[in-house]
């Protein structure tokens, strides 16, 4: 018998930001956990934000966000609160919905089913 590993690789985590009218957004693609969640991190620092830091996080190309990712979201909603600014989530895919729902994200952070309602919000 011949054994063989299937060696799972995590998808690259692409995060890309676009300014809308004095908004953020901060569009991300991939997998976000404790391996790839360095550019998300880097891309939610207060320097890059504006000021006040208004930022939507436009997740519908995100498929799979383990606690890391969690962690990310609310240390970022730590972070612009106190400056005058906020933080929404705009297409959330239902299973990491779910996760955010279960864990009171949701009521923490606002979510939207799309990046036009978070933007217009």
């Amino acid at each position: 018998m011949v054994e063989t590993e299937d060696a799972y690789q995590a998808q690259p985590l692409e995060v890309t930001c676009t300014a809308t009218d004095g908004i953020t957004v901060v569009t991300v693609a991939g997998e976000i956990d404790h391996t790839s969640a360095g550019p998300l991190i880097e891309a939610l620092g207060l320097g890059e934000l504006g000021d006040p830091p208004r930022v939507v996080v436009d997740m519908r190309q995100v498929i799979f966000m383990d606690s890391t990712g969690i962690n990310v979201l609310l240390a970022a909603h730590r972070d612009v609160t106190p400056a005058g600014g906020w933080l929404r989530l705009a297409g959330v895919q239902h299973s990491i919905m779910r996760t955010l729902e279960l864990v009171g994200v949701h009521h923490i952070i606002s979510c939207y089913p799309s990046l036009q309602e978070a933007l217009a919000a």
